[in-house]
């Protein structure tokens, strides 16, 4: 119903994709209401604002607490209809782990904080949580593969900022599936890729770093627009073709819902367990008061 507002709660969304789905959201007749992170600028800029101390960087897990904090503040009595959780980066695992984390701060970006994120309001979830993923994770669905991904996200590990990448976002993927066996009945969950988007800043640094020949025409093609990757993304949130079997939560940026044996290795539930630990665990692990 147009007339009911409906309460969005996103991170990533001060620029890039993130930014152009809100703007997308907003010239619906659909009446929102948004908190918007910001893991690694708005929140950053309200700090500043509001104390003197240094602002945290966003792989620290201070910061997402903080932004828990005021989006629970700031929702009230409201429950969260959407939980859009688009924050991203793309960097090597060369430099030791922020606030003497053990892992690498691509991993904590683009997994442990979005994980954290969710367990911190998982109370107010009512509606549905939208994981930004990437087809990339294909690239990570063998076993042998996934030996490697406690050594290769790790801080300092010197590993390449494409493998980083793809692990990260397969261990996200794999938190997805934890969420929504912990959420069922409560919340639905649903993982999708907005495609190649070459007007990011996360695929220019790709680009850049490993030189445009690496991206040849094959695959360039096929690449999308923010407009259109924004689109992707929010496609998630107004399809209603849901299927029936609730693993097949993966919905491609051409508009398909990929089968279970496509990414068959992300539906161990032993290894959704593993990458997705409790609240308590992150903050006496990662420090976090």
């Amino acid at each position: 119903m147009a007339g009911v507002i409906k309460t969005v709660v996103s991170t990533g969304a001060t620029s890039g994709l993130g930014f152009e789905a809100i703007k997308q959201l907003l010239a619906q007749s659909q009446a929102y209401r948004f908190i918007l992170g910001g893991l690694r600028q708005l929140v950053l800029r309200q700090a500043e604002a509001q104390c003197d101390s240094p602002p945290i960087p966003a792989s620290d897990l201070r910061t997402v607490k903080t932004f828990a904090t005021q989006t629970l503040e700031k929702l009230g009595s409201s429950e969260i209809d959407l939980l859009l959780l688009n924050a991203g980066i793309n960097k090597p695992a060369d430099e030791p782990g922020v606030n003497g984390s053990r892992w690498c701060e691509s991993y904590v970006v683009n997994s442990l904080s979005q994980h954290y994120l969710t367990h911190l309001v998982r109370e107010r979830v009512t509606g549905l949580v939208v994981v930004v993923s990437s087809g990339t994770i294909r690239g990570v669905c063998d076993s042998t593969r996934v030996e490697l991904l406690d050594r290769e996200l790790t801080a300092k590990s010197g590993t390449h900022f494409q493998r980083v990448y793809e692990d990260s976002k397969f261990t996200q993927l794999l938190t997805a599936h934890w969420w929504r066996r912990e959420l069922q009945g409560q919340a639905q969950v649903v993982a999708v890729s907005p495609g190649m988007i070459p007007g990011t800043t996360l695929t220019r640094t790709a680009m850049e770093r490993m030189g445009n020949v690496m991206f040849p025409q094959a695959i360039m093609k096929d690449a999308k627009t923010v407009p259109e990757g924004a689109q992707s993304i929010l496609a998630a949130w107004t399809r209603q073709d849901l299927p029936e079997d609730q693993r097949q939560i993966f919905l491609t940026s051409w508009g398909e819902w990929w089968s279970t044996d496509v990414l068959e290795t992300s539906l161990d539930q032993a290894l959704q367990d593993k990458w997705s630990p409790s609240l308590a665990q992150i903050e006496k692990e990662e420090v976090v008061e």
